[in-house]
């Protein structure tokens, strides 16, 4: 098998991940190969399978196979051991995500949150030269590049809910392919992540880039949260709704028919 990737560091981490549970699955060792854009490799039979991060992947992409989804949170990365309660006031905190910036006016209007794009490596090198007091990335991309220690604080996901999908891969392949890849398919990852991302997918898209959104399952019921933040970070509006797995044929489309609708409503006012 052929697992189509793209070249930077992250991507190579997460797709080896996936390479390994296949491997232990299946007892069969994929190949992988680094293209621009490895979902048009898919496509045209260049590879016969890639990996996407489901925190950044269309809402609308068809995945075969959502592996064991690790670390939702997002996290703090500060000089000095600081967290998101000890930064001082006027501290810069670099993020490239509007919800973020959003939800750090929302929590610590007294910061400044700076535009930093770029990977993750580049995020904490300005850190440790000093160009910002830190960062906010995401726990599963410090996990998987195995940089994790660089965090000094990690957000709890019931005051501060993160990117739909977040922390969770999608193997994608070509129609009539699922089989190859689906000893690596995760049940329970998969039915929270469709919740959270068929949410995000029924926003309109400026708000879906600022709405943190968060599923549970627990006791056979599903749950799931979801907040929509002003830019500024001055208000925000919450939808949380609930249901038994067993009373409903699609329970994460029901969920996030709800959710979505209330999150219009309450921002429509």
């Amino acid at each position: 098998m052929r697992i189509g990737t793209e070249g930077s560091a992250l991507a190579l981490a997460q797709t080896h991940t996936v390479v390994r549970a296949l491997a232990a699955k299946t007892g069969e060792e994929p190949e992988v190969i680094v293209f621009d854009a490895p979902l048009d490799a898919v496509l045209s039979g260049g590879c016969d399978a890639a990996v996407v991060s489901l925190a950044h992947a269309d809402p609308g992409l068809v995945v075969a196979a959502i592996p064991k989804r690790v670390d939702a949170r997002d996290a703090i990365c500060a000089r000095d051991g600081l967290t998101l309660d000890t930064l001082p006031a006027g501290a810069r905190v670099g993020t490239g995500s509007p919800r973020r910036a959003a939800q750090l006016r929302s929590l610590r209007p007294d910061l400044e949150a700076v535009d930093a794009p770029g990977d993750v490596e580049t995020c904490l090198g300005l850190v440790a030269a000093g160009a910002l007091d830190a960062v906010v990335l995401a726990a599963a991309d410090l996990h998987w590049l195995g940089l994790l220690d660089s965090a000094t604080d990690l957000l709890d996901l019931n005051g501060w809910p993160s990117a739909a999908g977040q922390g969770a891969l999608g193997v994608a392949v070509r129609q009539g392919d699922e089989k190859r890849v689906s000893a690596v398919n995760h049940p329970s990852s998969r039915l929270l992540v469709e919740a959270e991302r068929q949410t995000a997918a029924l926003l309109m898209e400026g708000t879906a880039a600022l709405t943190g959104v968060h599923a549970l399952a627990e006791d056979g019921m599903l749950f799931l949260d979801a907040r929509s933040y002003a830019a500024d970070g001055s208000t925000f509006v919450t939808s949380s709704h609930a249901l038994y797995l067993s009373d409903a044929s699609d329970p994460a489309g029901e969920l996030a028919a709800r959710v979505s609708a209330e999150l219009a409503e309450l921002a429509a006012g």
